[in-house]
């Protein structure tokens, strides 16, 4: 039986471009191993003529940000009738929104941390809440625009209202836990391992650079919490994945305060995690017993049931 032609979306035009490319190539270089026949296509305007054109099997979704995975390249391959991995229209828009997800995640019982959204333009010399709180972009990935806000810190006016500012007109103002950083992958409906992720020293939270710069952070994977955490972690990931209707894979990030009395929330959830061998979906996945050719194969053959 001939193997599936697999078109790999990759690149595109967000601010995660680069990192869509690595994981874009990753993933097409483990499907040649396997004797899929594989497009590599670097994602621009013309992409429906390029699809249409190419007429792939399956479509593996390696896209990050904006247009790749808000929904938008969902609708244009769902118009197309090309069977595509990773979550459909409508989980992938609300998943991106940040100020939606925290909606539907406390909706479905999961922990969150206190928020509001506003207008970048109606922040001015008071704070929007007590601090310490974090200001994020509502649509961006990969730690793009985030400013934390210390006790004591002025408002950081010039981050968000200097025409250098990309990321959107409204943001989600979050109430700062301190504590650990973990992460959680689900694959169908299953809950997989425990991550905690440790910035190096230097930088200030696990940010752009922290989490692609080599030897930025540390991953350590199974997390070396007590059980009681590690599975209420798991159970919140999956609750997630159901909420918001997710297919295939899915990563939910939570923060973790072990020493006060915030203890555990979650923060948001990944359709589109990355997926360079480096990445924390691969090596969640290959803790749970999952090679990277394991994982890449189960995303496409998974898709493949969505004709």
């Amino acid at each position: 039986m001939a193997k599936k032609h697999v078109a790999v979306l990759m690149g595109g035009f967000s601010s995660e471009r680069l990192i869509s490319l690595a994981s874009g190539h990753a993933c097409a270089a483990a499907f040649e191993k396997e004797k899929y026949h594989v497009s590599y296509v670097d994602v621009g305007r013309d992409i429906a003529s390029v699809l249409t054109e190419l007429r792939p099997d399956i479509a593996f979704n390696a896209l990050h940000g904006p247009y790749g995975e808000d929904g938008t390249i969902q609708g244009l391959l769902e118009y197309l009738q090309i069977p595509y991995t990773h979550s459909g229209v409508l989980s992938s828009a609300l998943a991106m929104n940040k100020g939606q997800a925290k909606i539907i995640a406390a909706a479905a019982g999961i922990s969150v941390a206190p928020s509001c959204i506003m207008r970048c333009c109606d922040i001015r010399n008071k704070h929007p809440i007590a601090p310490p709180y974090v200001i994020k972009p509502l649509r961006e990935g990969s730690s793009f625009g985030i400013v934390i806000v210390k006790p004591d810190q002025p408002i950081p006016l010039q981050s968000f209202l200097s025409s250098d500012w990309k990321y959107g007109d409204e943001v989600l103002i979050e109430h700062y836990i301190d504590g650990r950083d973990l992460t959680c992958a689900v694959i169908g409906n299953t809950a997989l391992d425990v991550c905690e992720i440790v910035p190096k020293k230097g930088f200030q939270f696990y940010n752009y650079d922290s989490k692609y710069t080599p030897g930025g952070s540390k991953h350590i994977c199974p997390a070396k919490i007590s059980s009681n955490i590690y599975q209420n972690i798991q159970r919140m990931a999956l609750m997630a994945h159901q909420a918001f209707g997710c297919r295939s894979i899915s990563r939910s990030d939570f923060r973790y305060n072990d020493t006060g009395d915030e203890a555990l929330v979650w923060l948001e959830i990944n359709t589109q995690p990355g997926m360079m061998l480096t990445s924390l979906m691969p090596e969640i996945a290959k803790v749970s017993g999952y090679s990277f050719g394991d994982l890449v194969h189960w995303i496409v053959e998974d898709a493949s049931c969505m004709r």
